[in-house]
């Protein structure tokens, strides 16, 4: 027997991770730089992007869960024996992963028979959710431990996110703006366009105005497909947006059309899923795109 468990970097919301029964191991908000509140548990995302609409001045910061907090989600597991299956964060985003990894070497003096993996996601935010979806799948397919850490890591690397954000301000304070080169960060109304793959961002583009922005970031998609000739059922796609829900639907309306027009026989549902503040703190209130991972087929 064993157990996904995943930061909260995931995004996947109280619901879903419950349905899916994974285990989330929570960052930390501060809204002043002094005093942090667990991400969901005691700060909720909306209250979050509030605060950033409100306060346009002001930078949120975040903090990786600590060694502790991984121990207090290891423990009643290995205590049940069960193994645990754990999917971080991107390590260049974050050291979510470093505090698994000692949790995980403290706890096996006590348990050394447990099996305990911990997985860079090289992803994060609505990535790194269907990550731990597509994990969850193989392992109701009644994968072995082994086989879904195998399956993890070689599905991993064909995840993209491709979106845009608001604001450079956001990027400019948190300090990546320099991954970002070619980007203009003072040039007037420009919304650059960015590409996470492989755990890293990178400038995919700009363009002036939030409309032709998240035109560019669909035909950038589209492009992509075409590039790779990638099959539309082999992959799961997912929205994901900040603090404006209802440009969020509308957003995937019209990315479910354009799709179509890749494959007109496309005929699938794509989740809607709020950025949540571990990646909000970095790009502001205003995120919005796609992520895109290849999935599960169940033979």
């Amino acid at each position: 027997m064993y157990r996904i468990v995943t930061d909260g970097s995931c995004d996947l919301g109280i619901d879903l991770t419950k349905k899916l029964d994974v285990d989330v191991v929570p960052f930390y908000i501060s809204l002043d730089g002094v005093n942090y509140q667990k991400e969901i548990a005691e700060l909720g995302i909306r209250e979050f992007y509030q605060f950033m609409v409100d306060n346009p001045k002001v930078f949120p910061k975040t903090s990786m869960p600590s060694i502790q907090d991984y121990l207090d989600a290891f423990k009643p597991l290995a205590a049940k024996k069960i193994d645990i299956i754990c999917i971080c964060i991107t390590t260049k985003f974050s050291g979510s992963y470093n505090s698994a990894i000692n949790a995980k070497e403290i706890l096996l003096e006590d348990y050394p028979d447990v099996k305990i993996e911990v997985i860079d996601a090289t992803v994060n935010t609505v990535l790194q959710g269907m990550l731990v979806e597509e994990a969850v799948a193989k392992k109701n397919s009644g994968a072995s431990f082994e086989e879904t850490v195998a399956f993890i890591n070689d599905i991993k690397s064909t995840g993209r996110i491709f979106f845009t954000i608001g604001s450079m301000d956001y990027l400019i304070h948190g300090g990546r703006v320099g991954k970002l080169s070619g980007i203009a960060a003072g040039a007037l109304g420009i919304k650059p366009l960015i590409l996470l793959k492989e755990g890293e961002i990178f400038n995919n583009g700009i363009t002036r105005g939030r409309k032709k922005s998240k035109a560019k970031v669909m035909e950038q998609i589209i492009n992509y497909l075409q590039e790779m000739n990638l099959n539309l059922n082999e992959y799961r796609f997912a929205v994901g947006f900040g603090y404006d829900k209802d440009e969020g639907q509308e957003f995937k309306e019209q990315f479910i059309e354009k799709l179509k027009t890749y494959d007109p026989n496309y005929d699938c549902d794509i989740p809607l899923r709020q950025i949540g503040a571990t990646i909000g703190v970095h790009t502001g209130p205003y995120p919005i795109g796609v992520g895109l991972l290849k999935k599960f087929k169940n033979k």
